[in-house]
């Protein structure tokens, strides 16, 4: 019971990112890197904000959390991120060694922790990363479908 409230507090942590990005009208996903119970990275997409392609939420936190922690190598970290990251994403999470990945919820158009490709568990890789799935799902599914249907309207108003 008790590792659950500490896997919703920390989502609840990825999801205030997430709202970050929703104010910029960014696609709202945040990410949290937590290690020895204290948050060691976070970011929020900011790909139209930055017009960088790589500024997702996930390549944001593990870059703060590499710097905090003076190396690449993220071992004994925990991602939390409120949607399944992408391809590019999760490459950098098994590069980075993270071994646990919480996700709010999966993505079937793009995600590759399960859902389209699963990369973080390929077992040619050289690193397996423990997957979690379904924190805080309905908060997350939520915040991603009012997002599109609004950016929908925006443009059917145009």
């Amino acid at each position: 019971m008790e590792e659950v409230l500490l896997e919703e507090r920390f989502m609840e942590e990825a999801i205030a990112e997430a709202r970050k990005a929703l104010e910029l009208m960014e696609v709202p996903v945040g990410a949290v890197i937590v290690r020895d119970g204290k948050i060691v990275g976070r970011g929020h997409n900011l790909t139209e904000t930055t017009k960088d392609p790589t500024a997702h939420a996930e390549i944001i936190a593990i870059r703060e959390a590499a710097k905090t922690l003076g190396g690449w190598r993220l071992i004994g970290c925990r991602m939390y991120v409120t949607t399944e990251p992408c391809s590019m994403c999760a490459g950098a999470i098994v590069l980075s060694r993270i071994p646990h990945l919480f996700i709010g919820t999966m993505n079937p158009k793009a995600g590759a922790c399960g859902s389209l490709y699963n990369i973080v568990s390929d077992s040619r890789l050289n690193h397996r990363v423990q997957v979690t799935t379904g924190v805080l799902e309905d908060t997350c599914s939520q915040m991603m479908q009012d997002f599109f249907q609004r950016l929908k309207a925006a443009r059917e108003d145009k």
